[in-house]
Parts: C-alpha cells; sequence; structure tokens
C-alpha cells in the first residue's frame, strides 16, 4: 500500500512538479459510499488534486475545496491538513451515467478555502467552473490565482488514484524555451497504467529520462475521519437539553449523521442523559 505525496524539480528545464498516489486510503474513503463509477473519478481526481495543493501548507490549517452545480453530481467537498489528512464526499443523484464533465456538474464554481489559526479569517477564492475535465478546471484556477503555467494528468479508479502536477516557473524560457512543451508531451505519456506499481522515483525517472530531476522526500497521506464523538457532544449541548429531548420524544432516539465521513452516530434516552450529565450545570 502506497499513499503519498512527492515533489520534484527538473532542475535543468526550470519546471517543477509533484506526484500524488493513493490506494489504501481512497478505498477508506469511498468504502460504503457505493458512488456511481463516474463520481469516483470525480472525487478522486478532486482527492488527487486536493492533495497536491495541501502539500504546499507550510504551517497548520486546513484547505477545503468544493466545486457546487446544477448537474446530476451537485457538490464534490474535499479537505486536508498541512499534515496530508485527506477526507472528502460527493452528493449526487442516485444513478448517473457517463458523460462530459460539464454535463456532471452543470452551471457551478468552485470554491476553495484556506483555514490557519494564524489567520484572523478565512482566506476565499471562487472562480466559475471553466474547463472539460477536473484537469482543465484546476489549470484554469491555476492561471488566475498563480499566474503560472499548470499541467495536470489524473487517473481516477475504483482501487488508486494517480496524479503528476507540473508547473513552469517565471525563469523556464530562458532556461530552455523549449522545455515545458517537451515536459508537457512526457508528463501526458503517464497515462500507461504499467508505471502505476512503479515508485514516484521510477516513475519519473522513466518519464523524463534524458532531464536532470531533483527528488524530494515523499509526505505520507492519512485518512482524516478518526471517531470524535466528543464533537458531536459538543454540538448536542450547544443545541440544549430542551431542543435534544423534544428530537427524542418525536424520534426515540437522536441520530447525527456525518456525511463527510460517512459516519453516523445515534443516541438514545439514556445516552443523552449521560451527554447533559458530563457537561455539568449551565451558569447564566
Amino acid at each position: 500500500m502506497s499513499n503519498y505525496v512527492q515533489r520534484f524539480l527538473l532542475e535543468n528545464l526550470a519546471i517543477r512538479g509533484s506526484v500524488v498516489h493513493l490506494d489504501s486510503i481512497w478505498l477508506q474513503m469511498t468504502a460504503g459510499r457505493n458512488y456511481p463509477q463516474p463520481v469516483v473519478q470525480l472525487l478522486g481526481e478532486m482527492s488527487a488534486i486536493t492533495l497536491l495543493l495541501g502539500d504546499n501548507l507550510k504551517q497548520s490549517g486546513r484547505l477545503t475545496i468544493q466545486l457546487s452545480g446544477t448537474g446530476p453530481v451537485s457538490m464534490l467537498v474535499l479537505d486536508c491538513t498541512e499534515s496530508l489528512h485527506l477526507r472528502g464526499m460527493a452528493k449526487c443523484a442516485p444513478l448517473v451515467a457517463a458523460q462530459p464533465v460539464p454535463d456532471l456538474l452543470g452551471n457551478g464554481r468552485l470554491l476553495l478555502t484556506l483555514d490557519m489559526p494564524s489567520m484572523r479569517e478565512s482566506y476565499q477564492s471562487i472562480v466559475p467552473l471553466e474547463g472539460g475535465s477536473i484537469a482543465e478546471i484546476f489549470e484554469h484556477y491555476f492561471r488566475q490565482s498563480e499566474q503560472l503555467p499548470s499541467r495536470l494528468f489524473l487517473i481516477a479508479e475504483h482501487q488508486s488514484i494517480f496524479g503528476l502536477l507540473l508547473q513552469k516557473l517565471p525563469n523556464a524560457d530562458l532556461q530552455d524555451s523549449d522545455g515545458w512543451t517537451r515536459a508537457e508531451a512526457l508528463a501526458a505519456t503517464v497515462q500507461d497504467h504499467k508505471l502505476f506499481d512503479l515508485s514516484a522515483e521510477q516513475i519519473l525517472m522513466r518519464l523524463f529520462y534524458e532531464e536532470t530531476i531533483r527528488i524530494f522526500d515523499s509526505q505520507p497521506v492519512h485518512y482524516g475521519c478518526q471517531e470524535n464523538p466528543t464533537k458531536i457532544y459538543g454540538m448536542l449541548r450547544s443545541l440544549g437539553r430542551e431542543e435534544v429531548d423534544s428530537i427524542l420524544k418525536e424520534f426515540g432516539e437522536v441520530i447525527v449523521n456525518d456525511d463527510i465521513c460517512n459516519r453516523e452516530y445515534r443516541f438514545d434516552a439514556l445516552a443523552v442523559d449521560a451527554i447533559f450529565r458530563e457537561a455539568g450545570p449551565t451558569v447564566h
């Protein structure tokens, strides 16, 4: 099992990039979801991009990326921390047929949010969905936000995900006027699935065999959905005993759904009583 993000630099071309690969983490994310295949592909490609961007976080924080639209796949939400703890979900119609990405998503927007303890308020970037694929949507985003020519090559399947990001640095044309075109053409050959059984170093050496490559240490990816009942207890306490008791009286139990982690919490009368007794008396 290999779940990692690994950066590299094509030194003679002034082109930087990253490789992402997921297998066991991806299986955890999709377990029990029963998403149609077109949704699996979209969510997988989004997962790869979220990690490629999240790997750039320099301090404690959380990156959240949301695509929302009017199509049969109405929402895709992914987030990861600076330590690459990833989680995500999709909202879609019960049946989603294979069709072009613009038809799957419909008219919509890309919302990127960055939360850090050091920031007084969250940073948000919003752009319209422009492009015929997830890769093209984010290449458009890179042009708008970073002003760096960027290419994404993404493959998502039920068992694994692979992604490759290339970015052209400002002095690239001075070092090699044809370097960016050459690197793009070489990176496009990564669609060969035989490469997936290789390490990032082996993949990069095969793709860019004539270039000088500096490969940095890989960063492990983790599943970001650990059980957190304390957070659920706090949410119920914030509703107040009267509100929670009214739900309990109407339905016989209190059910809290954590959609992004595909987890359900159920509380009967005894559990609710214990939650509020642990909270202690409310002081006004």
